[in-house]
């Protein structure tokens, strides 16, 4: 434990390299090649056609930028990111939608059969070796079709060729609670710098929480599992900008997952405390760790502190219910910070599912955790976990990982 939350508490600062992008224009024609759009560049200089394509793919279930980023190798340099983002005009962490397709700061030349630094105009050998590697292991990992020799077809990562200034170092964090594929953390800000947040998902160890069995047949579904991976993906995203973040119930195997159903069982500890079978010990236990590390914060001189309580609710089977909130009454903040998240839900339903409506709400609750924490708290219900509908909305990575977006920008407000 000691070792996860030293590695918690690095607050550090990352710049990254800006990329050019004036060459890049609209009107573009578009080929297929193996299920994959590749789009044609017009030159800006009214000269000679040029040759470079822009590939597009679509991401796989539940992958985001950096996922779909590192299946092309493109994540080595911090420029490829920038690109990704401002040639499909996203802004920083929006999820991907997987039925969408995007743009890859990969460009296709027509190979002409004699060489790689003839087919580009370069002259650096060790580039046109860098170049012919990057396309075989493309091709060996299945991404590209042939040997670009016969196909004719060769990519080139935009880093290759446009990143000439030397990208400043970037700071990754290795913590492997979030698991092998997102164990390592890019620090992209310091902005959360000073503020400490505590995400406590909802039951583990003995208690499940609220379970569905033989869904579609065959799986067994439990609150603690689907609250506690929607908790990792947002205590990351606030590491990566520089809070101080305590994860209170954890689960030394698990991690953050990227599958629709995910296995139950019972060795979740409170940071490495056995966790009690009796409700209001459980209870007791996370306020208590919550509220001694708080106070060892303040000793510090660290002032800023939210509790975030992550659920997912239990109702009839019939009952849609959007994602809600409570606060405790005394606490003005936790009550704030309860109307940003709703604020914040609302708004982006507006803009992703317009004209459904969102039916969240807020209400004041004395639940044990929000009456008894001494930094101020709010708890999410994210669905009821019975409905076939809401489901969706927890069983999809993708879903899960917006829900953790949604919630970040909500609690940073």
């Amino acid at each position: 434990m000691s070792g996860l939350h030293r590695t918690l508490q690095w607050l550090l600062l990352i710049g990254f390299c800006v990329s050019d992008f004036n060459h890049y224009v609209r009107g573009a024609s578009v080929y297929q090649v193996k299920g994959q759009a590749l789009q044609e560049l017009i030159p800006t200089n009214g000269g000679k056609p040029n040759k470079a394509k822009l590939l597009s793919t679509r991401p796989l279930a539940g992958e985001g930028a950096w996922g779909l980023l590192r299946r092309y190798g493109l994540l080595e340099a911090p420029c490829n990111i920038d690109a990704f983002y401002e040639i499909n005009s996203l802004p920083r962490h929006a999820p991907l939608l997987r039925h969408r397709s995007y743009k890859l700061p990969i460009y296709i030349y027509r190979y002409n059969g004699k060489s790689i630094r003839s087919t580009l105009g370069i002259s650096d050998w060790n580039l046109a070796v860098k170049i012919r590697d990057y396309n075989l292991r493309m091709m060996k990992e299945g991404l590209k079709k042939g040997d670009f020799r016969k196909t004719k077809v060769l990519w080139v990562p935009h880093s290759y060729l446009h990143c000439t200034k030397k990208s400043p170092k970037k700071t990754v964090l290795r913590i492997p609670l979030f698991g092998k594929n997102y164990e390592q953390v890019e620090i992209l800000s310091n902005k959360l710098k000073g503020q400490v947040y505590y995400i406590v998902s909802g039951h583990g160890g003995p208690d499940p929480g609220a379970m569905v069995k033989n869904v579609e047949g065959k799986y067994h579904i439990s609150e603690d599992e689907y609250a506690y991976d929607v908790a990792l993906r947002l205590a990351r995203k606030l590491i990566q900008h520089g809070a101080l973040v305590h994860v209170i119930v954890q689960d030394p195997n698990d991690g953050i997952r990227d599958d629709m159903w995910l296995r139950m069982d019972k060795d979740e500890t409170c940071m490495g405390k056995r966790i009690p079978r009796n409700q209001r010990r459980r209870l007791k236990q996370r306020t208590d760790i919550i509220n001694h590390l708080y106070r060892q914060h303040k000793r510090r001189g660290i002032h800023h502190h939210k509790v975030i309580a992550i659920h997912v609710d239990s109702r009839s089977v019939n009952k849609n219910q959007d994602v809600f909130f409570y606060y405790y009454g005394p606490s003005k903040t936790g009550k704030q910070m309860a109307y940003n998240l709703y604020q914040t839900f609302k708004r982006k339903y507006e803009i992703h599912q317009k004209g459904r409506g969102y039916h969240g709400y807020v209400i004041d609750r004395p639940l044990y955790l929000l009456k008894n924490t001494l930094p101020p708290a709010v708890y999410v219900e994210l669905a009821n976990i019975r409905n076939p509908r809401d489901r969706v909305r927890l069983v999809k990575p993708s879903n899960r990982e917006a829900l953790a977006q949604w919630l970040f920008e909500g609690l940073i407000k």
